[in-house]
């Protein structure tokens, strides 16, 4: 009864805010690593951080906010950790962008938000902070193609035309990128930062993310009358883009306008 009682006493003492809406889904592709993660599904990255007042303001009315302060600059150094493991394309990661840019991403870093904090018993406190990984992060760090966007693109009859393509990479290990590329058997792009308007993939991102097809298919970016095909491999150095039949790259040459749209879909382990 008496350690009842204790722990009655004790739980007050855990002080919770969560902003709404911060919930890694369990379909949701993520990316865990040290203090934080990566939600290819949301397109978000999120890292925690952990503050403790100066001693000599412990039990004052400081504490509380100088903790706070503390806990928000250890997210922000692990947020820019987690960040600069972000891969941008096959063949690149944020980590890997010049000194000048990083510069950059480190002030991007800076504006994250808080999306939880607890204050502990003991004087701590704990936040987790969030960063999106469209908008201003992809219009500082996607690649600018050199030329004009490719028409890769032939109408098709009304009845024909798909809400936005799927692609089943599921058992081929792809991993997650910002500017992935679907390219044919003859390597030759068929989707990617050369046939999508920048504008596009900076405000929506080049693709999102999926544990499956039916999950996939109801995602706003295809939802409707998707068109799905199977990927046969990943290619590049960090395997982010896929591989797909010349058949189905056919198919999706003539898909209407859903690639300029930036409605892909990848479906991932």
């Amino acid at each position: 009864m008496k350690n009842s009682s204790i722990l009655f006493l004790a739980i007050p003492l855990l002080v919770v805010f969560s902003i709404s809406g911060y919930c890694d889904d369990s379909s949701d592709i993520v990316e865990t690593k040290a203090n934080g993660s990566i939600n290819w599904t949301r397109g978000t990255v999120t890292a925690s951080g952990v503050g403790t007042p100066p001693q000599r303001f412990f039990g004052r009315p400081q504490a509380r906010a100088l903790a706070l302060r503390a806990a928000k600059a250890d997210a922000l150094r692990h947020l820019l950790e987690v960040t600069r493991g972000v891969r941008i394309d096959s063949r690149k990661a944020v980590r890997e962008l010049g000194d000048r840019m990083m510069s950059q991403v480190s002030g991007l870093v800076k504006a994250a938000h808080i999306i939880r904090q607890e204050y502990l018993s003991d004087g701590t406190a704990e936040v987790t902070m969030e960063m999106n990984l469209r908008g201003k992060l992809a219009e500082l760090v996607l690649p600018v193609s050199n030329g004009p966007v490719i028409n890769a693109t032939f109408p098709l009859s009304e009845k024909s035309v798909y809400t936005g393509l799927i692609i089943d990479a599921k058992g081929l290990g792809i991993r997650p990128a910002m500017a992935p590329k679907i390219l044919d058997e003859n390597g030759q792009e068929i989707y990617g930062t050369s046939v999508v308007p920048r504008e596009c993939a900076v405000k929506q991102g080049m693709a999102g993310y999926a544990k499956s097809v039916q999950n996939a298919s109801k995602n706003h970016r295809v939802t409707g009358k998707p068109l799905t095909v199977r990927g046969l491999k990943t290619e590049g150095p960090a395997r982010a883009d896929i591989i797909i039949s010349n058949s189905d790259a056919a198919r999706l040459k003539a898909a209407g306008s859903l690639l300029k749209k930036c409605r892909v879909m990848i479906v991932a382990d």
